[in-house]
């Protein structure tokens, strides 16, 4: 495959993903005697297009799927999408409004085609995208929440919790839109400070003598009070317990009751008590069976028990009511009241508490339930671990969950009732004499069905189902911390529930993506990002290998272009170093040709080494999710040694006459190269694949090459400390030049003192890396070497660099820098020295870690002690 002088990813990336698919690289089930690997798509809803959060999340999937692959799993990564109840509903609503019509003009079936066809257009632009992306789903496995298959596991989920008293249908104050006309659980109400109102009123006793004050932020439902309630300690009101008051403009008599629940120091001590529109005042009343009087309708107007108020909007009702009430002389005081008010998540409109019948779970025993199992072998790991924190706050506070939702587009509920008996009958089929039955008209929340994904994707209920045996429970679930409510608590309760198991074993939480400034990304602030107009400038996996490494688990992302072009400049380089090691590796070259057992040199050595230790690291930190550490090591060791420092140490033996040191050059480069581009499949897909495909290698596609693995007889400890010397000796001189802007082109006389014979004998015998590197005229190393008055001087770690370089030094710069470097290694002193002297960090930390910073010690006071001792010698 050609490869161009410059890295282009739109010609790289095109066409690459359907050749994946022909070759069926993503379909899983195919060995059985490989060990399973499976996570399940969170599915997106079928309302739009991906944004970045969503790029976010399956890249994570991605790569830790890509990554099982290659390490020899029998890897499932599986598609799907949601139906989104109220969201599809109202796009669909919105789009037929724009048209002139309402679903109730065209009834049931007729808007159920509609959305079905809403889901069908907006289902292929998903997978365009997971495609731009290089998401190696499973398409043959792909499922949506209101498929056949789904539908039969939610069916008998219902049924099944139903006949165990989980599930119950009652009268409630439940949250109610009165935009879009259905019940919303606690989760859908996003709580805002708004700026309102404390009304105080006046409640006159039925007697005539005085009054009770009253207050409330919603007069409009004082229309439905049944009650004053008063604390039965509170000393002010022993007298008119039992007495009546007068509602105002209605004229009903109201009892004067109490019950423990009221705050005597709040106010006035007296409560109104609405039972039918707040769930405190639902309480009360029941304890004192009270009457509920519903006074507003499904839209928020105001019905016929709201007297003449009827058929005014619940607010409009509020200012006229106050009027009136001023009218008459029984307003206290109107004061300005910040409170905190529900809105809907979906249509933003202010959440009515409502008296409604609706369907409920009796969440306390499978709350319970999955608490307990976080105590047990079988736990939920959570990443990071003080998430589980806020999983089992939730459900500790958790109240029923009502999952009934007055819509057409979802699971309808499978409850009949009599048309002349009003029995309820419940169950997975209708019943056998259908037309005297009327099937319930709600549909269950959304999130009733994506409870039960992880199991009922892979053919639950059937338990014989081999993809349910094989591929169940799941071993990863990947989503952001801000659904642990609205999912992953309910997955895990109801996989406990139906499965006897936990749905996955670990769940790996990422933040929100938020623009550059830390604000959140909304269309109102215009700071959005598509994702796919990133990919079509910079390539999937530019974008990818940002938003992998962008951040650390449980922490936000905040998107940044110049990130995203950074590593398009390191893909760049990448490619620069493939087609420099493809040239020098020749056409000719097989994979059967890579031999590592001849002399190996420093150079050859030294990669081999840190190869295997960066192998090792991203291995372990990748197994740990820690995705951000895993780039940072990748980088370093691609960008920094490979390509900065071993290709250019390959162009000596490539450069020479020794044919046997070129092919085993080629061979190293060969090697290491193939397994970067291992290491960086998972990040990179479209790239790494496009580059192994040019490398002398074994199999059809990178895809489902192996994952690279420690080699211990390629393992050459010493290697390093001598690269380490070279490294920072090369550096010292390159650095020393540019301070006196001597060019590397200019031949200067380099002198080395080593620190000891060892050293001595060490850089010697590798000085063709420092005439490469240096461009000496003359190159001098010993333990004793003459050190000329007039010469620039750098401690490093093997000894001491001196260039001779009388003429172009000025001696007071060289005492300052000098002074300058001897501040720096003091505070690298004083720091380790803190740190060794600190009982916590020696008490606590790994030997190997301690011994780490007592090496630096060393090596950090030796030169120190070089540094000074030069000084003192330009100071005689």
């Amino acid at each position: 495959m050609e490869m161009k002088p410059k890295y282009n990813p739109n010609e790289v990336e095109s066409g690459r993903y359907q050749k994946w698919l022909d070759q069926g690289l993503f379909k899983a089930g195919q060995d059985e005697s490989k060990e399973t690997y499976t996570i399940v798509i969170p599915p997106p809803n079928v309302t739009g297009r991906l944004h970045l959060g969503h790029a976010w999340d399956t890249t994570l999937q991605d790569m830790i799927t890509r990554m099982k692959r290659m390490q020899g799993y029998d890897t499932l990564y599986l598609p799907g999408m949601d139906h989104a109840g109220i969201a599809t509903q109202a796009k669909v609503e919105a789009k037929m409004q724009e048209q002139g019509i309402s679903r109730h003009d065209i009834g049931r079936d007729k808007f159920m085609e509609k959305a079905w066809d809403w889901k069908e257009e907006y289902a292929s632009f998903i997978r365009e995208q997971w495609a731009k992306l290089g998401l190696g789903l499973d398409y043959s496995r792909e499922r949506f929440t209101l498929d056949e298959g789904l539908s039969k596991a939610v069916k008998k989920v219902f049924v099944d919790m139903y006949n165990k008293g989980l599930i119950y249908r009652g009268e409630r104050i439940i949250n109610w839109d009165p935009k879009a006309r259905t019940a919303l659980s606690d989760i859908e109400v996003i709580h805002e400070d708004v700026e309102g109102k404390f009304y105080h009123f006046k409640y006159p006793y039925a007697d005539g003598d005085g009054y009770i004050e009253i207050a409330t932020t919603r007069p409009e439902t004082m229309l439905g009070d049944t009650a004053i309630v008063v604390n039965p300690d509170d000393a002010r009101y022993q007298d008119v317990i039992g007495k009546y008051v007068t509602l105002p403009i209605v004229g009903r008599k109201l009892p004067v009751i109490a019950d423990d629940y009221v705050d005597m120091e709040f106010g006035s001590g007296a409560m109104k008590v609405t039972p039918a529109h707040d769930p405190n005042d639902f309480e009360i009343g029941n304890r004192h069976d009270l009457e509920r009087i519903v006074v507003m309708d499904e839209s928020g107007c105001m019905n016929d028990k709201a007297d003449k108020y009827e058929g005014m909007d619940r607010f409009e009702c509020r200012k006229q009511l106050v009027k009136d009430l001023e009218d008459e002389g029984l307003v206290i005081k109107i004061e300005s009241h910040m409170h905190s008010v529900g809105h809907s998540e979906r249509s933003g409109a202010i959440v009515e508490p409502y008296l409604s019948t609706q369907w409920f779970v009796k969440m306390k025993p499978l709350a319970e339930r999955s608490l307990n199992n976080q105590d047990t072998d079988e736990r939920i790991e959570f990443v990071p671990p003080r998430f589980e924190k806020t999983f089992a706050r939730w459900m500790n506070e958790i109240r029923d969950w009502t999952i009934s939702r007055q819509l057409w587009w979802g699971h309808q509920i499978p409850a009949w009732y009599h048309n002349e008996t009003n029995e309820l009958y419940v169950s997975e089929t209708p019943p056998e004499d259908i037309e005297n039955w009327t099937q319930d008209p709600d549909v269950l929340d959304t999130w009733f069905s994506s409870a039960l994904w992880p199991f009922s994707t892979l053919g639950w209920p059937d338990e014989d189902s081999a993809d349910y045996k094989r591929f169940y429970p799941t071993n990863v679930l990947v989503t952001g911390y801000d659904i642990i409510f609205f999912w992953v608590a309910r997955m895990i309760f109801q996989g406990l529930e139906f499965t006897n198991q936990k749905p996955f074993n670990d769940v790996l939480l990422h933040g929100l993506v938020r623009a550059e400034d830390g604000r959140k990304m909304s269309k109102s602030l215009g700071n959005g990002v598509d994702p796919m107009d990133v990919i079509d400038e910079y390539g999937a996996d530019s974008l990818r290998y940002f938003l992998a490494t962008g951040s650390s688990p449980g922490h936000d992302l905040r998107y940044s272009t110049e990130k995203v072009e950074s590593v398009w400049n390191f893909i760049n380089k990448i490619w620069n170093a493939a087609r420099f090691s493809l040239m020098n590796i020749g056409e000719d070259f097989k994979y059967e040709d890579i031999d590592l057992s001849g002399e190996l040199s420093l150079a050859d050595k030294w990669i081999l080494t840190r190869l295997n230790e960066t192998i090792q690291t991203v291995t372990d930190l990748s197994d740990k999710y820690e995705f951000g550490e895993v780039g940072r090591n990748l980088y370093n060791f691609i960008w920094d040694e490979f390509c900065d420092w071993y290709i250019e140490m390959s162009k000596i033996p490539m450069n020479g006459d020794d044919e046997a040191r070129k092919q085993t050059t080629r061979s190293l480069l060969s090697y290491t190269l193939d397994q970067i581009m291992r290491m960086l499949h998972p990040f990179m897909p479209f790239v790494t694949e496009h580059i192994w495909q040019n490398l002398p290698h074994q199999g059809d596609s990178i895809v489902t090459a192996s994952w690279p693995k420690v080699d211990t007889s390629l393992q050459f400890e010493d290697s390093k400390t001598t690269m380490e010397h070279l490294v920072e000796i090369i550096k010292a001189v390159r650095q020393s030049r540019l301070e006196v802007d001597t060019p590397l082109s200019k031949e200067i006389p380099i002198r080395i003192q080593a620190k000891d014979d060892n050293v001595k004998a060490v850089l010697n015998d590798n000085r063709d890396y420092i005439e490469r590197f240096c461009n000496p005229n003359e190159l001098v190393i010993d333990t004793d070497v003459e050190i000329p008055e007039k010469a620039m001087t750098s401690v490093v770690t093997a000894g001491e660099v001196i260039l001779p370089l009388e003429g172009l030094i000025d001696m007071d710069k060289e005492r300052k820098r000098l002074e300058k470097e001897l501040e720096k290694w003091q505070k690298e002193l004083d720091r380790v020295e803190n740190k060794l002297a600190n009982e916590n960090f020696v008490n606590k930390a790994p030997e190997k870690i301690i011994q780490a910073e007592r090496d630096k010690q060393k090596d950090y006071q030796e030169k120190y002690d070089g540094v000074k001792s030069r000084i003192e010698q330009l100071n005689v």
